[in-house]
């Protein structure tokens, strides 16, 4: 017997499910809110939650994220009464099992669920894949939910050798994340082999992937294995694929599919078993709608893909980002550990970080250069530039204060000034308030004013106790 939880305010709707999933033997407790929903799921040990959208209290999407987290969370289902393209992506993309549209037919809605429970109870009995807390992470640091849903795709990839494609932005850390699928799959030992396509001249790549014999061309003095050889037993990290050169492509789609390949100057053709791991910061599919990168190819590299969030999307994870390096530095160089002001760390918080994880190191590296011998880190030992930023960003516009040149601008007593993180936290909540109104309640408009991710908007909207529709 299972366990079921409905969260959806159509009474009528919660009849019909619960009628439905005790008839199949299984135990159900409706909800009617969200606030009482998570309550309700945080006291009880569920495997399926039928979840709504729009509820009186807020929007279903948004806490998604949150429902799924934990070891073995359950398994959802949104059901909702004003489906679109853009929410079932959402859905999908934070971890739902099944995005179904009021109203449906019994049968509709009973296979999802009588597939997800088959999923749990195969998955209960199989052997269990390597515990995330087992794998070597190779230093990746984070404890928030998006990393805690990379860290355990990354133990099913590590059992499973098959070709990964990982995506995201500059400085979230791909080539380390494929460098830790290798490490921890039955490849680890072997070679791993990186090949950046931004920087591969079409002149030499076929030299450079396939290799070649000696008195190919001249100055072939003596043979040279490729990358696709020297890659054999193990792994071949294609960084940066979106920069692979479009007369390239097609060769290399040749040897992905067969693993077979002629050196220069070869007389036969040569077999090398290498797993292929390919990152890109670049949205593909609109490039392959603009005929910039091969579809065919593209549909090869992307056998599982692993997203990569940003780190603004995971505040949480910056002070214990912040603490690794720190270390991590000062160990580099030798010198006693280094502590931070509250203060220090707010700013970290404070930040955008347009170059995510790469940036926060880079800046770390300043800051504990500029501190020198002093035990803590505090503000001023940031980069100016960073300083700056954060300077302007908080900068109070004059029509929000009284700046009549008459009267000046009264200077603010220390009892009357918040902390840097709870100003920041009262203009986001502005900025929000205004975003709503002007996209008028549109998700997708919003977005595209803001610049926002669906996923990261619909976490500030939550935190903030706002709301919009899906």
């Amino acid at each position: 017997m299972a366990n079921i939880l409905i969260i959806d305010d159509d009474k009528m709707m919660c009849g019909i499910l619960s009628k439905l999933v005790t008839g199949m033997g299984h135990r159900c407790v409706s909800t009617h809110t969200l606030e009482e929903g998570l309550k309700e799921k945080t006291s009880g040990a569920y495997d399926v939650v039928f979840l709504d959208v729009r509820l009186p209290d807020g929007n279903g999407l948004s806490a998604l994220p949150g429902i799924r987290e934990g070891e073995f969370p359950p398994e959802v289902i949104i059901i909702t009464g004003a489906g679109d393209a853009d929410g079932a992506e959402l859905a999908i993309r934070s971890g739902a099992w099944d995005y179904i549209e009021k109203p449906s037919s019994l049968q509709r809605i009973t296979l999802p669920l009588v597939r997800a429970l088959q999923y749990r109870e195969e998955r209960r009995l199989r052997v269990r894949r390597r515990a995330v807390s087992n794998l070597n992470l190779n230093g990746i640091v984070g404890s928030s939910s998006r990393m805690k849903a990379s860290f355990e795709i990354l133990a099913q990839l590590v059992s499973a050798d098959i070709d990964v494609l990982i995506t995201g932005e500059t400085g979230t850390g791909k080539g380390v994340f494929a460098l830790a699928i290798h490490n921890n799959s039955s490849r680890g030992g072997k070679p791993f082999v990186t090949l950046d396509c931004s920087v591969l001249p079409e002149t030499l790549v076929e030299s450079i992937l396939f290799g070649y014999e000696k008195g190919a061309f001249t100055g072939a003095d003596r043979p040279r294995d490729g990358l696709f050889k020297q890659a054999d037993g193990g792994t071949l990290f294609l960084d940066e694929v979106g920069d692979l050169p479009l007369a390239v492509q097609k060769a290399f789609l040749r040897v992905l599919e067969e693993r077979r390949f002629r050196p220069l100057g070869g007389q036969r053709e040569i077999y090398s078993d290498f797993r292929i791991i390919a990152a890109t910061n670049k949205n593909i599919e609109e490039m392959v709608k603009n005929e910039a990168f091969r579809e065919d190819l593209y549909f090869r590299l992307r056998a599982f893909t692993l997203e990569l969030p940003p780190l603004r999307e995971r505040e949480n994870d910056v002070t214990e980002l912040a603490e690794h390096y720190i270390q991590k530095i000062c160990n580099r160089r030798g010198m006693d550990p280094k502590g931070y002001s509250p203060e220090f760390m707010d700013a970290l918080r404070s930040y955008h970080w347009p170059g995510n994880v790469r940036e926060l190191f880079r800046v770390l590296e300043s800051a504990v250069t500029m501190c020198q011998d002093s035990r803590t880190l505090f503000p001023k030992h940031l980069p100016d530039d960073f300083r700056v930023y954060l300077s302007r960003t908080a900068f109070t516009p004059a029509d929000d204060m009284d700046s009549r040149p008459e009267q000046g601008v009264r200077q603010a007593t220390a009892s009357e000034l918040p902390s840097l993180r709870e100003f920041r936290k009262a203009k986001d909540r502005s900025y929000l308030q205004q975003l709503v109104a002007a996209s008028e309640g549109s998700v997708t408009k919003a977005c595209g004013i803001s610049g926002l991710s669906r996923a990261h908007l619909y976490e500030l909207l939550k935190a903030h106790g706002l709301s919009m529709r899906s």
